[in-house]
């Protein structure tokens, strides 16, 4: 060991390791990390998405669909479109925690 004490086991159940990694997992794509900087503007439709990012509607439904599923994001449709947003505060809070973290003076 490395001289830390600290044991993640002491803090998390394995139920909840597991759930941290399955979202943080979620999360580990430049197309889905670009998604969600996007939603951080506000609403959006996918076809404003797919613009915005250079994509195919398909491929940012897609990965629209894979954010949905892991409660990052939250859609309703209006007329013909769909329009999504930052599920709540804590994804909007998670990007901006590390965006700080990669551009402090250490992480180069």
């Amino acid at each position: 060991m490395n001289g830390c004490s600290y044991n993640i086991g002491m803090h998390y159940s394995k139920d909840e390791i597991n759930k941290m990694y399955i979202l943080l997992s979620s999360m580990a794509d430049k197309t889905r990390i670009k998604i969600l900087s996007s939603l951080l503007e506000g609403e959006k439709c996918v076809c404003e998405i797919s613009k915005e990012l250079d994509i195919s509607q398909s491929l940012a439904s897609h990965q629209l669909a894979t954010l949905k599923k892991h409660f990052l994001v939250k859609s309703y449709k209006r007329g013909q479109h769909r329009f999504y947003s930052l599920d709540d505060e804590h994804v909007e809070l998670i990007l901006k925690i590390v965006h700080e973290h990669i551009l402090e003076e250490n992480h180069d």
